[in-house]
């Protein structure tokens, strides 16, 4: 069976759309629907724009639909592409996390644990070396925002990471609370107290996050009489939070273990009284009941604890 398919205005005869997609070329719709351009999508693909116009017309074919429309400006998701595109990221999604399973569940003796910034987890790797010496452990340092992406996405197997990150279909074992304390540069105001509260940073600006839920705990906003929490600029990293702190352009707060006075000789922390620590967590697949993990996770909660925290006294940082 033929069905007539229009492209600019001309009905044409095209074959029956195909179950079958390829996803290469779903692949390639989905790239330029995020450049909505031609040069620029082919760029990121590497390809010709001529060899990207053919695989999107392809693609139109195996679909039965028209998904662009082509302008000298750009291109611009027609009504079917606008409906196919989310469809489009969830095959594409599924597509890698099937690989991923599939790769995981052939190498039942690997397991890779990711982490983030100064969360040591050295006692429980070591433990896990030595109980099972037959085990292929691998360590990746993940950005503090990529926690959930990575589990699911099957990068890791296992990720230590403070909250807040979203926890759907994941399992999350709280290990442990850790203060949260005021980072300051050396020569502040507040430098040199035994300890400060919110109220000694009514009027101090804080740097911000893109997160929300991050940037409302990091920067306890609201403050508990419900004012806002001052706005310092906006950040994506941890070395732009102590850049900032080190000019004077905002104080910080952060967590006590957390090692930035290892870093930095130019800041000084302050315990922060009134608020709750926050936690550090191992965080799972809810579904993955691998061998490994589950021994990990043991030797996670025996072994990984807070951390001295910073300012204290005894650590040879109090201020």
């Amino acid at each position: 069976m033929k069905i007539a398919v229009t492209y600019g205005g001309v009905m044409t005869e095209s074959p029956s759309p195909s179950a079958d997609l390829d996803l290469r070329l779903v692949r390639c719709f989905t790239v330029l629907a995020e450049h909505q351009h031609f040069g620029r999508a082919a760029n990121a693909l590497h390809l010709t724009q001529s060899s990207l116009s053919r695989q999107i017309d392809r693609l139109e074919q195996q679909v039965g639909a028209r998904l662009l429309d082509r302008t000298p400006r750009g291109s611009q998701l027609t009504e079917a592409g606008e409906v196919f595109l989310p469809l489009a990221l969830e095959i594409l999604g599924s597509a890698s996390q099937a690989s991923a399973r599939a790769r995981a569940a052939a190498r039942p003796s690997r397991i890779v644990i990711g982490y983030t910034g100064n969360v040591i987890v050295t006692a429980a790797v070591g433990e896990l070396r030595r109980r099972h010496p037959e085990a292929d452990v691998h360590l990746q340092h993940l950005d503090w925002k990529d926690t959930p992406a990575a589990l699911l996405e099957y990068r890791v197997d296992v990720a230590l990471a403070r909250l807040p990150f979203p926890a759907d279909r994941l399992h999350v074992t709280v290990l442990y609370d850790e203060p949260r304390v005021l980072l300051v540069p050396r020569d502040h105001r507040l430098a040199g107290k035994e300890s400060v509260t919110l109220d000694d940073i009514a009027d101090e600006p804080l740097p911000r996050a893109a997160d929300p839920a991050w940037d409302a705990f990091w920067r306890v906003d609201p403050r508990p009489d419900g004012r806002p929490a001052p706005d310092g600029p906006l950040i994506e990293s941890v070395e732009d939070k102590l850049e900032l702190v080190a000019g004077g352009q905002a104080v910080a707060i952060v967590p006590g273990g957390s090692g930035y006075l290892g870093l930095r000789s130019d800041l000084t922390a302050i315990p922060l009284e009134g608020i709750e620590p926050s936690q550090v967590v191992l965080a799972t697949r809810a579904d993955d009941r691998g061998r490994l993990v589950a021994a990990f996770r043991r030797y996670a909660r025996a072994h990984l604890t807070c951390p001295e925290p910073a300012g204290a006294p005894g650590t040879g940082t109090e201020n």
